[in-house]
């Protein structure tokens, strides 16, 4: 059956990870919960999500998470003493997190063995539907937002999907790169991907961003991988394979990315997303002008 009859309502969340560039502050704390301005950067991805129309969100979690699931449960005990007080908006922040039509499932994963294994942890949820993956370190910035972008790529090429950028050829060594040939502006149809070439050995300067929208052939490509960079199971190795049985097209994104699983990267979403944020764009410009930073 090709792809794009089949609507995408699912949507997976590898946040199994430790987090180690953030030590202190991911000790006992998820990553995934490091708060931009007022949100957690999980929830930045799940909204990404509900804005391209996905209903079911697919947590693959490991030990210290359990973070995660209590920020999506129904929090009994603060919604009732907000109702008491009457503190009806806040009362709507907390129930927004997860809308009632809305479902969070979560599965886990029992080893650190990359971002392949992971997803391939989410199979039995999957099935045999065509899925999403979403990369919450990677905070994107983009209107509409970047996956609602990516499910119009897939409806229209019939073929899975993965955002890309433009990067700086000397720091391809930290990111998948694909080769293509570009059938549509911004549209490429790949015939290589390559996990963290040396410079000298990049395909192309289009890097792999944390976003996908997936076939759920790749589990069985997953499944007959051998431990790849890192000698972990690396995703990319196995949309690798499945672009050799099938169309997989990398889409150059309308938007911005904050690299949110680096320092640097997490600062500046912060300022930006705080210049935007209703409540204290004004002071926080005014204080930025103050410091002479503006």
């Amino acid at each position: 059956m090709p792809l794009n009859t089949k609507v995408v309502t699912k949507a997976v969340f590898p946040v199994a990870g430790l987090g180690t560039r953030f030590l202190p502050a991911t000790k006992a704390s998820p990553k995934e919960m490091l708060n931009v301005v007022d949100k957690p950067l999980i929830q930045y991805a799940v909204e990404e999500a509900i804005a391209a129309g996905i209903t079911e969100m697919i947590f693959v979690t490991g030990r210290s998470k359990r973070a995660i699931e209590d920020h999506f449960d129904k929090a009994y005990e603060l919604e009732a003493e907000l109702e008491a007080k009457n503190k009806q908006a806040l009362l709507e922040i907390v129930r927004s997190v997860k809308p009632s039509h809305v479902d969070c499932v979560y599965v886990r994963q029992p080893e650190a063995l990359g971002l392949g294994h992971a997803v391939l942890c989410a199979e039995k949820l999957v099935r045999d539907e065509p899925f999403a993956i979403i990369l919450a370190d990677d905070l994107l910035d983009g209107q509409p937002p970047v996956l609602k972008q990516m499910l119009s790529v897939f409806d229209a090429q019939n073929g899975s999907v993965i955002a890309v950028e433009k990067i700086d050829p000397a720091k391809s060594s930290s990111y998948g790169v694909v080769a293509g040939t570009e059938v549509a502006e911004g549209i490429y149809r790949l015939n290589g991907i390559v996990e963290k070439p040396q410079p000298q050995d990049a395909p192309s300067n289009l890097a792999v961003v944390g976003r996908y929208v997936l076939s759920s052939d790749i589990f069985n490509h997953i499944r007959n991988l051998k431990p790849g960079a890192g000698g972990e199971i690396q995703l990319t190795d196995a949309i690798a394979s499945l672009l050799k049985v099938e169309p997989v097209f990398a889409y150059e994104y309308d938007g911005v990315r904050y690299d949110c699983g680096s320092k640097l990267g997490y600062l500046k979403a912060s300022v930006e997303f705080a210049l935007r944020h209703p409540e204290v764009k004004d002071d926080f410009a005014a204080y930025l002008k103050g410091r002479s930073l503006l």
